[in-house]
């Protein structure tokens, strides 16, 4: 005999009645403002009442590849507290949108491989694994479910299940879990965004609890992520204020998808043509003096660091950038452009009639590693041509260059050289205090 597990939220989290359940699901496809060709296998989304979080959880949902036949979501346990995990004995588990399959062959395995009990009693009153069902039942014709609650749990627990699965291209993840919780609004925001940098920068080092209810699920998913080189890339970042409009005491709702590469390169793969556009328009926008403030996709929102080139008839017209990501890549890119154009001291402000003559390049540039030496051989040894861009650093002194600068310089003495000179230092010039950082970055022209 099947075994179905009955709606627990149904007429509280979401409606009981099918119709209107499709209603509100249809409104979330028909106002999605994702964009994105990638489509991922794992994804971070909210878990409250589907009118406050619902068009965030699908927007999620919807990037997940069409070709997955089974979900695992991982879930935190708000009613039950137990240690470990707990999977679900049902065969399914029903919404007003019908039955949805859980996949019992995975959970033997689970049973089997990683020792997690079977405790439906966590299940039953539990939202943050249903408010997702519907949505999923909406996108996807034939998939099943692994429902995972979480309880006191070790992240190695999480991040060994996942990366046991990954390589089955049929199964895709999902982390449900909401941010912080009653906060006064702006205080919310600040909280808020600190967690998404730390998802973004894949540093959860001092990660709390009380920052995500599926803390331990979203560790799990970043520590898989920084093994494989791979990106947490934001897909949205709002509160519940935005429904109810309530700022005295909300709950911060996030979303992340997961992209198999670096962050850079999904921006020149999907975004070049923006990245241009925002460049010379916020130049445009300086010389009109009118204000520039451009609907973007949410990854733009994350922090960035980028150097803006401008060159007319093959000659530098100004370079501005930034070293460190410490805003928000849509306002260093606004900035830089701005200040390239109108305060690099080697040239006169740009002129509007400049502007149709005007080439842009904007280098997208990864986060400064330092590099390890024993002496100016040693860290010549260790410099890659045509790939590192090099930042050197002594006291007062520094200077940096891009990875675009071997194109002058290909030889990697002359390249330092021409770097020491660029800082203030003498050619010869080297102490046991002397710094040198790489980083790589995206050439978009």
């Amino acid at each position: 005999m099947t075994k179905i597990k009955p709606p627990s939220v149904a007429g509280t989290f979401y409606s009981e009645d099918a119709d209107t359940l499709k209603k509100q699901i249809e409104e979330f496809e028909s106002n999605s403002k994702n964009h994105y060709e990638y489509k991922t296998r794992a994804v971070i989304v909210p878990h409250a009442g589907l009118q406050y979080s619902g068009q965030l959880a699908y927007d999620g949902i919807k990037l997940l590849n069409s070709d997955i036949k089974t979900l695992f979501i991982f879930a935190p346990a708000h009613r039950v507290g137990f240690q470990g995990l707990c999977i679900s004995s049902y065969d399914e588990w029903e919404t007003p949108l019908g039955n949805i399959k859980i996949n019992q062959q995975i959970n033997n395995e689970l049973n089997d491989n990683f020792f997690i009990d079977y405790y439906d009693t966590a299940f039953q009153e539990e939202h943050s694994v249903e408010i997702q069902i519907p949505i999923i039942q909406s996108v996807f014709e034939d998939i099943s479910i692994v429902p995972i609650l979480v309880g006191n749990a070790d992240i190695n627990s999480i991040l060994e299940i996942i990366a046991s699965y990954w390589d089955d291209k049929s199964i895709g993840f999902i982390i449900s879990s909401d941010l912080s919780h009653f906060l006064e609004d702006n205080e919310a925001q600040k909280v808020d965004n600190i967690t998404a940098d730390m998802i973004e920068s894949s540093d959860v080092s001092s990660f709390q609890y009380q920052q995500a209810c599926g803390a331990i699920s979203i560790c799990a998913l970043i520590a898989f992520a920084k093994s494989k080189n791979f990106s947490l890339i934001r897909n949205g970042l709002i509160n519940s204020s935005a429904a109810t409009g309530d700022k005295s005491r909300v709950v911060g709702y996030g979303s992340w998808f997961l992209y198999t590469g670096k962050k850079n390169e999904f921006l020149k793969k999907y975004f070049s043509d923006e990245i241009l556009d925002i460049c010379r328009e916020s130049i445009i926008s300086k010389i009109n003096n009118t204000e520039y403030k451009p609907e973007v996709e949410s990854v733009f929102n994350e922090k960035g660091a980028c150097f803006v080139t401008l060159e007319r008839d093959g000659n530098l017209r100004g370079c501005i950038g930034s070293v460190i990501a410490h805003k928000s890549l849509i306002d260093d890119l606004a900035h830089n452009s701005q200040a390239a154009a109108f305060s690099d001291p080697r040239f006169s402000p740009l002129k509007k009639d400049e502007m149709d003559d005007l080439s842009i390049a904007v280098s997208l540039l990864s986060e400064p590693e330092p590099i390890k030496f024993n002496g100016e051989s040693d860290l010549l040894n260790k410099i890659v041509p045509n790939k590192d861009g090099i930042i050197i650093r002594d006291g007062n002194y520094q200077a940096v260059y891009l990875p675009s600068v071997w194109e002058q310089l290909p030889d990697k003495k002359e390249f330092l050289t021409s770097l020491k000179l660029k800082a203030g230092m003498p050619a010869d010039y080297f102490s046991d205090t002397f710094e040198a950082f790489r980083f790589r970055s995206e050439y978009i022209k």
